[in-house]
Parts: structure tokens; C-alpha cells; sequence
């Protein structure tokens, strides 16, 4: 059993369109939550994971951020900073997936930013597109001392998709990853839902059996992803779905988000369990 505060959450993504044509994909996948923290041990401890340096498993700091691949807990509290937030040494740990035989592609990775007593301060939302582009959304989380899931939301700033205009808003619905994680995400227009993604995952230690079983349960996982995106984009546009012009990117890399979080209390079962 592994020590580390790191894990493997294996499960099941899911996007779905709602108009002008409906369209829908599912596949299995896996993700990694990193303590920034832990890293080196870990590259240490585990013959399959490497940080910086060609493995079965990569982890390489210039694949996030600015890509300038300096530390990521400098990078990440230097935006806490600026954005008025306490940094007081609190864990942080990145959800994304690794590289696989020195290839990676996250569509979206999450900082959980916490403080020192063990509370979640604070989202950071790290957005990439396909034309090598990233941009970051920051959203606080207002403390009430509740548990359960998060609510958030923020205006796009950031062009992802030819197919997705930029006249949207992202609503965001996570359960902070334990025995069990689940990200929600819906993208609406002037009109409503436009599209819905979902991850739900179940933790596995951090372990080298761990990853040589994600390896030939998901092989060639992150390969699979970005020729994945590639080809749902070809038959939304076999479909007739309109292109949208492709924009400037922001001027700043991290959109700072006023504090709109809200726990949500309860049982039921989040809607990604659907997915």
C-alpha cells in the first residue's frame, strides 16, 4: 500500500452536445493526483514514473503552467498571491494525466490549492487547446465550513474548440478527490446547455503494480485522447456543426475569478455517475 498522498483515479469520461446536433462520446481513462510535493520522492521511489526525464510514466513540469518548467508550487503561489489569496505552505495537488512513453495532452488539469490546517482554499482551472495554447481560470473557495461537493463558475476567456463559441459560461461541479472523484462541467450559451463533460474516478494507490495495470488497461491512453478529440471534431463537422473563428489569446495567462463556490450537502449521487 502506498504512503504517498498521491494517487490514481481510474474511471470513465464523458462529453456530450446537446445542439443544434446532439452528440455524445464515452471512454475509459485514468488521472494522477500529484502532491506537488511528492514528486521527486516519487520519481525516487517508482521505477515506472519520472519527473523530467523519459519513463513509461512522465511527469514534466514545462507540460503545465507557463511552460517554462520551473517548480509548479512557485508558479501556483505566485498566482495565489496575486490574486489576494493566504499561502501558508498548504498542500497542493495537481489532477492530470501523465505522459505515457514521453507523450501527454491534458485538455484540462486542476490545481487543489489547500492551507496549512488542511482546508481547500482555492481551484485553479488549467485550460489547454489543441494549437498549443493554455490558459488558467483561478476561483477562491468560500470557506463555510461545509462538506461535500463544489459549485463554481466562471465567464470562457479561452478558445478550446472550432466548434464552441466564445460566448460562454462554464459551470463547474467537483467532488475533491478521496476514495472517490468527480468532475462536472457544464458549458452554456445564451440559450442554455450547450455541452456537458463528466469525469468519475475511484482511487488506487500511487504504486508501480498500480500503473504497469493503467498501462495495459488504457494503453497508449494519452495518444488516444488527442487523436480522439481529432476525430469527434471530424464528424461534428460531417455533422454540419458551424466553425467559429478562432480569436487572439488572453493577454494574461490566469483569469482571476471573484469567490463564487457553494458546497452542496447531501448524499445523492453527483450527475457524472451518469456518465
Amino acid at each position: 500500500m502506498s504512503e504517498f498522498r498521491s494517487a490514481v483515479y481510474a474511471g470513465k469520461v464523458m462529453h456530450q452536445r446537446l445542439r443544434p446536433r446532439r452528440h455524445r462520446l464515452a471512454y475509459r481513462m485514468f488521472s494522477l493526483l500529484l502532491d506537488l510535493d511528492e514528486i521527486d520522492a516519487l520519481s525516487r521511489r517508482l521505477r515506472l514514473f519520472s519527473r523530467n526525464r523519459f519513463n513509461l510514466f512522465g511527469f514534466f513540469d514545462g507540460d503545465h503552467a507557463d511552460g517554462s518548467g520551473r517548480l509548479l508550487r512557485s508558479y501556483v503561489e505566485e498566482q495565489l498571491r496575486a490574486a489576494g489569496l493566504v499561502v501558508d505552505g498548504g498542500a497542493i495537488r495537481l489532477f492530470c494525466m501523465p505522459r505515457v512513453l514521453g507523450y501527454v495532452f491534458n485538455p484540462l488539469s486542476i490545481y487543489f490549492c489547500h492551507l496549512a490546517d488542511g482546508r481547500l482554499h482555492a481551484l485553479l482551472y488549467e485550460v489547454s487547446n489543441t494549437f498549443g495554447e493554455r490558459h488558467s481560470y483561478l476561483i477562491p473557495i468560500e470557506d463555510d465550513g461545509s462538506v461535500g461537493s463544489i459549485e463554481q463558475h466562471c465567464e470562457k476567456e479561452f478558445y478550446v474548440s472550432p466548434f464552441i463559441s466564445m460566448a460562454m459560461r462554464y459551470d463547474f461541479r467537483v467532488d475533491p478527490p478521496a476514495e472517490r472523484t468527480s468532475i462536472h462541467i457544464t458549458a452554456s450559451d445564451g440559450d442554455g446547455p450547450l455541452i456537458v463533460a463528466a469525469f468519475s474516478g475511484q482511487r488506487q494507490p500511487l504504486t508501480d503494480a498500480t500503473l504497469a495495470r493503467m498501462f495495459f488497461a488504457y494503453p497508449l491512453l494519452t495518444v488516444k485522447v488527442i487523436g480522439g478529440i481529432h476525430w469527434e471534431a471530424l464528424k461534428l463537422w460531417a455533422k454540419g456543426v458551424k466553425l467559429t473563428t478562432r480569436p487572439a489569446p488572453p493577454e494574461t495567462p490566469i483569469t482571476f475569478v471573484a469567490a463564487n463556490s457553494r458546497h452542496l450537502h447531501g448524499d445523492a449521487e453527483p450527475d457524472v455517475a451518469r456518465c
